[in-house]
Order: structure tokens, then sequence, then C-alpha cells
């Protein structure tokens, strides 16, 4: 019988201190006059966010908070899978495994825990209500490097399916961001008969091979949101390209430096809060799983590709600072999609930045889908 263990998480008084050394003695990269801006986090940028870890930055208040929640690990597919499981005390919960993506962690839904879980107290319509599964995924903060290679969405999604019947859930949600909403769509088509539903923030299939002139197709807007990304695969996306292509080569300066890695999270969490930029980049460092959680860029294409879409109810909510998705694409990868809306305000992380729209459209999507 596969066990679930109680975890706390205490990180020794030693790693801490040798984090604060390694930030005491960083050696800086030069920066000449003009380099500050479009070629990379800046100089400026990295000294500031240091100056915060260093001086104001309190890990352990962030462990305390993450540890008023129950954690447990298991073994899923011969790894471990660390996980937040927060029940609801209304009656009628959804059970609903929440995915987040890199450079994120699980610290990605603690805003929305006590709204999610407990509308009541919040003032919120306690018909809607969710019990809560939030892992770490593998590779990824708690739940440590993986042991082998192979751990791409599809495979991470199989984990899932396990890990939620082994809790004794035959019917759930799922909802994600990031690689989270490539987990949560492939845990519907890995587990048809137990996902009631799929929640979204981004849907980005690739173009059909076999309709050379599925951009003929677009609408204006489409075509507009083709082209920012377009924008940002050339001009924003390297560290996409070295992970997947070179994950390992990287995994050394990431593993060796706490301030390395910092100038690397941080292209993809601008305008974030520092305490929880810090705090995402801190729980990479402190597990030693910065190398480990790129490597899922590598996976993600050595899966094989879907060779139907997903028949599980979809929604998608996107955010104005996100990149858009293509309705006309997401349509040929996902069979059921029923809640599509495009906001006005809020950023990748919308559960940071917008949690009020965030919770309105996951809360009314799975109303909906869950309606007698």
């Amino acid at each position: 019988m596969i066990e679930l263990r109680p975890y706390r998480i205490d990180v020794p008084d030693r790693d801490l201190a040798d984090l604060r050394d390694r930030l005491d003695r960083v050696r800086w990269a030069p920066e000449p006059a003009g380099g500050e801006v479009g070629y990379g986090v800046s100089v400026a940028a990295v000294r500031e966010l240091v100056t915060h870890w260093r001086q104001s930055y309190d890990w352990r208040r962030w462990e305390s908070r993450i540890n008023a929640y129950d954690q447990y690990t298991t073994t899923a597919d011969g790894t471990n899978v660390h996980f937040l499981h927060v029940r609801s005390p209304e009656p009628n919960a959804l059970p609903l495994v929440l995915s987040h993506g890199w450079p994120g962690t699980l610290v990605e839904y603690l805003e929305v825990i006590g709204p999610l879980t407990d509308p009541r107290r919040h003032g919120l319509d306690p018909a809607v209500a969710f019990d809560l599964v939030i892992p770490s995924l593998p590779g990824f903060g708690f739940s440590g490097p993986t042991p082998d290679t192979g751990w791409g969405p599809h495979r991470i999604a199989r984990a899932w399916a396990v890990l939620m019947e082994r809790l004794g859930y035959a019917r759930y949600g799922a909802a994600g961001n990031d690689w989270g909403s490539y987990i949560c769509a492939e845990l519907g088509r890995v587990a048809p008969a137990a996902v009631v539903g799929a929640h979204v923030t981004q849907v980005w299939p690739t173009p059909p091979a076999d309709e050379p002139d599925w951009a003929d197709k677009l609408t204006g807007r489409d075509l507009q949101t083709l082209a920012q990304f377009q924008d940002f695969q050339a001009r924003h996306a390297s560290y996409g390209a070295v992970h997947h292509q070179q994950p390992q080569t990287l995994a050394h300066a990431l593993a060796d430096s706490p301030v390395g890695l910092l100038g690397w999270n941080a292209q993809a969490m601008g305008g974030l809060d520092p305490d929880v930029l810090l705090t995402h980049v801190a729980i990479h460092w402190l597990t030693g799983t910065a190398g480990s959680a790129i490597r899922i860029y590598a996976e993600h294409p050595r899966e094989p590709l879907p060779t139907a879409p997903t028949t599980v109810p979809l929604g998608v909510a996107q955010f104005a600072g996100d990149l858009g998705s293509i309705r006309y694409l997401a349509e040929r990868a996902h069979s059921q999609i029923v809640s599509w809306h495009e906001y006005d305000r809020g950023g990748h992380y919308a559960t940071h930045d917008a949690p009020d729209l965030w919770l309105g459209d996951i809360r009314d999507f799975f109303a909906t889908i869950t309606a007698d």
C-alpha cells in the first residue's frame, strides 16, 4: 500500500546561513553604459532584490504560512510528490487539484485558498466550495528533483490522477496556470471519467501541421494575438529555448548561485511583489530544484502529440498582461470550451495580481458545469 506521509517544512538554519553568506559574497556581472535596457534583467533590478532578500525578507514567516495547511508527500510513478490538502467546511465541496508552472511554486495559490475552501467566511456563496489539492510539480520545490527523465505535462497528469484516486476522490475538477494549464487539460484527457472540468489561463496548442493555411482563418483579434506571441518568442523567450535544448547545462549555474537563480527566474516574474517573487525563488534554491524544474521544457516536446481533442468541459480565463490565446486553435485541441473570458487587468500570475477576477471566473465555471 502506498502511504501518504505527513510533511512539515523546516529548512535547517545552516541552509539559511549558507544562503546569507552567498548573498553577501555575490560577484556582480559588469554592465556597460546603456546596457540596462534591452539586454535582459538589469544589474540594478537584481541588486534591489538582493538587498531586500538579505536585509528585509523573512523566510520563516513564509515557511509558517505554508505550514498552516496540512501537507503530505507520497510516491507516484516512482517520484516523490509533495502537496497541500485543504478541506472545505462545506459538506458538498468539489475536490479541485491546482497546478502551478515555472518559475512558480505552490505559493501561487496561497492567496486564494481561503476563498476557495471557505467561501462563507469570505462573503461568497457557500454553494460553490472546494476541497483543494495543491501539489508541487515533480522536480519542483518540496517534491524534490525527479529521479528520472520524462516528466512532461502528460506524465504529471497521470501522476495527478493517481494522487486524486489515492485521496479517495472519484470526481474532481482541475485548474492551472502556465505549465499547470497544460497539465490540467491533460488530466482531462488522462482521466475523463473523473475530471468534471478543467479551468486554464492559457491555451497554446501547436498549430496544425495538416492545415498550412490556418492563419488565414483567424479574426483580426486573433491575428493581433498571434503577432504578440511571435514577438514574445522572438525577443523575450530565450529562457524557453535554453530550457528546451540545454537544461542541464544551465542547471549547474542555477544550483550554485542564488543571485544567478534570482536573475534568471525574475525575468519571468516581473511586477510581482518582492516578497512573493523571493519566496518562489527561495523555494527553488532551498530545495535544490532550480535545475530539475526547468527540465519540463525539454520533456514536453518529447512526449507524444495528442491524437484527439480533450472532451471534458474547459474554461479559459485570460488576463490583459498575459499572452493571449487563439480560439480557433484552442477549439481544435479542446472539443468542449464552455467558458472563454478576457479581462482588462491582471497578468500571467493572476492569483497574485488579480485574485478577485480569477476567483470569480473559476467559481462561475465550476458552478455552471456542476449545476443539476
